[in-house]
């Protein structure tokens, strides 16, 4: 939670500088240029207009619906990309379904990353920097390695020459964001290892991806026994109970205090935990004075 605290900030932080006129940033050249670009920047959504030229116009109504819900329990995982136009004026220029979900639920702000001019090959030095970094989680290499492919059109192979790592492992990377939301947020917080990640990814429907995700964490599945259960889920086999041990996903300790939770901080809050007593509690939060009401009720502060 403490990177997740300290990301935020910073976002906060670099979308402050952008709303400060005597330091407007409009080239990769201009001071603090370098603090924006390959950052994540929490931007008004206010700021933001789609752009006029995309090319997709269909959006299915019941899948934003269900991307507005997932957003609205775990916030935006992958940040949207947006074109600098103006001061504080920025054009959408991938992830416009996360934008407009955004928009649905009400969030104030959105994570973007901010494309500026000549800023190609700034940003390419950017992202595989940030890719050599040792405390990156696996989704964070994942969505370097796709940046790389979107936004400066590299391929698998040229990337894997400018980072010096095999093909197939920016491969079994990029895999990982195929998995659903929720358990990507998993991998990012440490429920899972990559190895989980990568059996998980195998299983196409997300229900069932999830169903096994809270078996893992619920019964603290190895690697090799969530490997099992998706071979056994893609034959098409019932789990014998030879591998792993069948004990509620999550136990009455913690359903039974589940309302007394959402009651009280008036959000939906989620709780993980296993029969031994470890797990987590997740409490969602969608702008800064939220955060701040939850803050009183559990500090009163």
């Amino acid at each position: 939670m403490a990177k997740a605290t300290k990301k935020q900030a910073l976002g906060r932080g670099l979308s402050a500088l952008l709303k400060d006129p005597d330091n407007d940033i409009q080239t990769a050249t201009d001071r603090n240029a370098d603090k924006v670009v390959g950052n994540i920047v929490e931007l008004d959504i206010a700021a933001i207009e789609v752009n006029p030229f995309q090319p997709r116009s269909n959006f299915n109504d019941e899948a934003l619906h269900e991307l507005a819900g997932s957003i609205r329990e775990l916030g935006v995982i992958q940040p949207i990309t947006v074109r600098k136009m103006d001061f504080n004026k920025f054009q959408l220029v991938s992830g416009e379904r996360r934008y407009r979900a955004s928009r649905l639920v009400g969030l104030q702000t959105i994570p973007a990353y901010i494309r500026i001019a000549n800023d190609q090959e700034s940003l390419e030095m950017a992202l595989v920097e940030n890719i050599q970094r040792q405390d990156l989680d696996p989704i964070e290499i994942a969505l370097s390695y796709q940046r790389l492919i979107d936004e400066i059109q590299l391929t698998q192979e040229k990337m894997s020459e400018r980072v010096g790592k095999k093909r197939s492992t920016i491969t079994n990377y990029m895999r990982l964001l195929k998995l659903d939301p929720i358990i990507q947020t998993g991998i990012r917080d440490g429920f899972l290892s990559m190895g989980h990640g990568r059996a998980l990814v195998n299983i196409d429907k997300k229900t069932d991806q999830i169903a096994l995700y809270e078996k893992i964490v619920g019964q603290n599945l190895s690697v090799r026994n969530t490997e099992r259960a998706v071979k056994d889920y893609r034959e098409g086999k019932e789990d014998s109970g030879k591998n792993v041990k069948k004990t509620p996903t999550t136990p009455g300790f913690a359903t039974e205090n589940l309302d007394k939770f959402t009651e009280h901080l008036s959000v939906k809050v989620a709780i993980t935990a296993s029969d031994k007593g470890n797990g987590k509690i997740t409490i969602p939060f969608h702008s800064q004075e939220e955060f701040k009401r939850i803050k009183k009720l559990i500090l009163g502060e």
